[in-house]
């Protein structure tokens, strides 16, 4: 499955899918095969982090 580009589309599409059918960012990553690092790095670009307590990026 390919995955937004732009990051604020992004940002939503993986809350969504932490929020609706993931325990945590790496079974995310995992189970959908993308890059867990590549997700991190836009999403940090527009200043958002994983935050595991909550599970979505903040």
């Amino acid at each position: 499955m390919q995955i937004p580009k732009d990051p604020n589309m992004l940002l939503s599409y993986v809350n969504l899918k932490l929020r609706d059918f993931y325990s945590n960012l790496d079974v995310m990553c995992d189970d959908m095969d993308v890059s867990k690092s590549e997700i991190e790095e836009k999403l940090k670009s527009i200043g958002y982090i994983y935050d595991s307590e909550r599970n979505q990026f903040v």
